[in-house]
């Protein structure tokens, strides 16, 4: 079996490919390269019926999507027949929001005869399993992580994002479009509006959205989110269990650690 990773921008196709037993081939969209990786064929929306019979030309049968994108400008002058007659039905989905668009890419894929493979299923130890992995959480991290985790499911029902920050059960602010980044820097503005910190500092979380195929879009956390957090005066950050892919897992540790925050991963 071969493997295609399609990519996105960031570190994390590099890492997915580092952890697989054998090579894979690396094709990325136009305009969305990923870091630290060659990347071996590159493509766009608007040609994509050449694409996928250039993966079959190559011997590809299985694809797992790693990366971040989103959505390109199309070129209607690209436009080939096959993908012309497919384009409508991504064009609706794209409409309906990021989950239906992802539901549609995928069973593009299937029909054409590839296999979608996720990244539990080709690098689990990207996907750390309960416990405390640096620092100490206590009660009122519990409860504010708690809080959060029903804000992340209430907004992953309506496809709007997968992060939340909150202090002493205050919701400082929530992941959307502009993502985590965004978000943390918005926190670290918001100065007078933050409770007491004596009293806690407060939690960013991430999860996977309630019911989200997890072969694709699960959340992503790394060393800038740490910084992130530490720079919003948060006491540390939490994400669930088995659900959110840690870039640099070892890196991430002893940067939280040298932060004075906590990282962990919430059963």
């Amino acid at each position: 079996m071969r493997t295609a990773i399609i990519a996105g921008r960031g570190r994390l196709p590099a890492e997915l490919a580092a952890a697989m037993a054998e090579p894979p081939l690396v094709a990325a969209l136009d305009g969305f390269a990923p870091e630290g990786i060659t990347v071996d064929l590159t493509f766009r929306v608007e040609r994509l019926v050449p694409f996928l019979r250039a993966l079959e030309r190559d011997g590809v049968d299985r694809v797992i999507f790693a990366g971040a994108v989103t959505r390109p400008r199309l070129d209607p002058g690209l436009i080939d027949e096959g993908t012309a007659a497919l384009l409508p039905r991504l064009m609706q989905a794209m409409a309906a929001g990021d989950d239906a668009t992802l539901r549609v890419v995928i069973e593009l894929f299937e029909e054409s005869g590839f296999t979608v493979a996720g990244v539990e299923e080709v690098a689990p130890a990207l996907l750390p399993g309960a416990g405390v992995l640096a620092g100490s959480v206590g009660p009122q991290d519990e409860a504010d992580a708690a809080r959060a985790a029903a804000i992340v499911a209430a907004l992953g029902a309506v496809d709007v994002g997968q992060g939340a920050v909150v202090a002493q059960g205050l919701c400082l602010g929530v992941e959307a479009l502009p993502g985590t980044d965004a978000l943390l820097a918005q926190v670290a503005g918001v100065g007078a509006l933050r409770p007491d910190p004596a009293r806690g500092r407060g939690v960013f979380y991430k999860a996977a959205k309630p019911g989200q195929d997890r072969r694709i879009d699960l959340p992503t956390l790394g060393p800038e989110t740490l910084r992130g957090a530490a720079a919003a005066g948060l006491g540390g950050v939490a994400f669930e269990a088995g659900s959110v892919i840690c870039l640099d897992l070892p890196g991430m540790r002893q940067l939280a650690d040298e932060l004075g925050l906590f990282l962990w991963a919430r059963a």
